[in-house]
C-alpha cells in the first residue's frame, strides 16, 4: 500500500505511526505545513518522502488521509484532483463532514471520497504529541456515500482495524448532529466557563490560584487549538446552534431550580446526570475517556512522592502520570496517580493500602 498524508499534526502523525508500526513495508508520504514537522517526521522513519505543498508523489497513493484542519481539507481537495489517480480513496479527519461531502461532490470527486472522523485527541496539538496508539480503542466513524464501492468501504473499515479503533458507519449528516452535541458543544462550554472565570475573577486572581479538582477535569478541553475550533464551529454551526439551544434552555430550568430553591429538581439533575454518565461505556478515548486513577493522602515532606512512585516501580507497577492535587474537598486526596489499565490501579491500591496509605479511588 502507498499512503498519503496531508497534515502531520496530532491525528495524522499519530495515524502515520500507528500503520508505520503495523506495516513497516507500506510506503508513505506526508505533507506538513511546517519544514521542521516533514523533517521530524523522515528522521522519525514516519513517512519515507515528506514535501510542504501537494505534487507528483502523491499520484501513486492508494490511500491518502486529509488531515489538515476542515477548511483547509476542502481546498486540498482541489490541489489532489488532477494529481491522484483513479483508484485512490480520499478520506478525511476532519470533526464535521457535510460541507467535505458536498465539496467533494461538487468536484466531481464523490466516488473517491469516504468521510471519516476518528473520535480521540488530546489538548495538545502537533507531530511531538503524536503516538502510535492515540486511536486504540477509539471510535472512528466512516461516512461513505452512496457513491462508493463496497470494497472502497471494506478498505478503509480495514486500515481503521489496523489501528485498533472501532470502525462506526453512520451518514454524515447524522454524524454531524452527533458530534455537535457529545462534542462541539462540551467545547464551548468549557471554554465559556474559562472565560467567566477569568472575568470575574478578583484582582488577586484567587479563583484561578485555587481552581483544581473539578474545575480542571470538565475545563481540559479548553486548551484545545483555538484553529481547528474556530473551523469546527463556522462548517457545523446549524447543529450546534441548535443544540446550544437546547442547553441554554435546559440551564434556565436549572436556574429556575436553583433560585426557587427547588431541592426536589435539584437532587433529580444530579442523580439523572449521574446514572446515565455511569452507563456510558468505557473503552472509547473520546470527550468522556477513562482514566484508571487512585487518589492517596500524603505527608508533606522531603521525598514523598519518590516513595511512592518507588514502591509502584519495585512491584512492576508502571505509572502513566502523577501530580499533586490541591483540592481535597473534591478528591480526598493529594496525590493523584494515574496508570494505563485498571489492574495496575487495582494492584497499587492493594499495595499502597497494605502499607498504611489511605487510598481513595472516584
Amino acid at each position: 500500500m502507498n499512503i498519503g498524508f496531508i497534515g502531520l499534526g496530532l491525528i495524522g502523525g499519530s495515524i502515520a505511526k500507528g500503520l508505520r508500526k503495523v506495516h513497516p513495508d507500506w510506503h508513505m508520504v506526508g505533507l506538513a505545513r511546517s519544514e521542521q514537522t516533514v523533517r521530524a517526521a523522515l528522521e522519525e522513519k514516519v513517512i519515507d518522502e515528506g514535501c510542504l505543498q501537494v505534487d507528483r508523489r502523491f499520484s501513486g497513493c492508494d490511500m491518502i488521509f486529509l488531515c489538515a484542519p476542515v477548511e483547509h481539507n476542502i481546498g486540498y481537495l482541489e490541489q489532489l484532483k488532477p494529481v491522484i489517480s483513479t483508484h485512490c480513496i480520499i478520506t478525511d479527519v476532519g470533526s464535521t463532514k457535510t460541507e467535505t461531502h458536498l465539496a467533494a461532490a461538487r468536484l466531481g470527486m464523490e466516488s473517491q471520497f469516504i468521510g471519516g472522523h476518528p473520535m480521540a485527541g488530546s489538548e495538545r496539538s502537533g507531530f511531538a504529541f503524536s503516538t502510535d496508539h492515540l486511536l486504540e480503542n477509539a471510535w472512528y466513524v466512516l461516512t461513505p456515500t452512496e457513491a462508493n464501492t463496497k470494497e472502497q468501504t471494506e478498505l478503509c473499515l480495514s486500515v481503521i482495524k489496523d489501528l485498533n479503533a472501532l470502525p462506526l458507519v453512520l451518514d454524515y449528516e447524522e454524524h454531524d448532529y452527533i458530534v455537535a452535541t457529545i462534542s462541539h458543544l462540551p467545547h464551548l462550554i468549557a471554554a465559556g466557563l474559562v472565560n467567566l472565570v477569568k472575568d470575574n475573577d478578583n484582582q488577586n486572581q484567587t479563583m484561578k490560584q485555587i481552581a483544581a479538582g473539578g474545575f480542571k477535569d470538565i475545563t481540559r478541553i479548553a486548551s484545545s487549538s483555538p484553529e481547528m475550533w474556530q473551523q469546527i464551529c463556522t462548517t457545523n454551526s446549524k447543529n450546534i446552534g441548535k443544540i446550544l439551544r437546547l442547553y441554554i434552555q435546559s440551564m434556565e430550568d436549572i436556574l429556575s431550580a436553583v433560585e426557587n430553591e427547588d431541592g426536589e429538581k435539584i437532587y433529580g439533575l444530579f442523580d439523572t446526570s449521574g446514572t446515565y454518565r455511569d452507563s456510558i461505556p468505557d473503552q472509547s478515548k473520546g470527550l468522556l475517556k477513562k482514566e484508571h486513577s487512585i487518589y492517596c493522602d500524603l505527608l508533606d515532606r522531603a521525598g514523598a512522592i519518590a516513595t511512592v512512585a518507588t514502591m509502584l516501580a519495585a512491584h512492576q507497577i508502571s505509572i502513566k502520570n502523577i501530580g499533586i492535587i490541591h483540592n481535597r474537598a473534591f478528591e480526598q486526596g493529594v496525590l493523584k496517580v494515574e496508570f494505563y489499565t485498571q489492574e495496575a490501579a487495582d494492584e497499587a491500591e492493594e499495595l499502597l493500602t497494605r502499607c498504611q496509605y489511605t487510598v481513595y479511588k472516584r
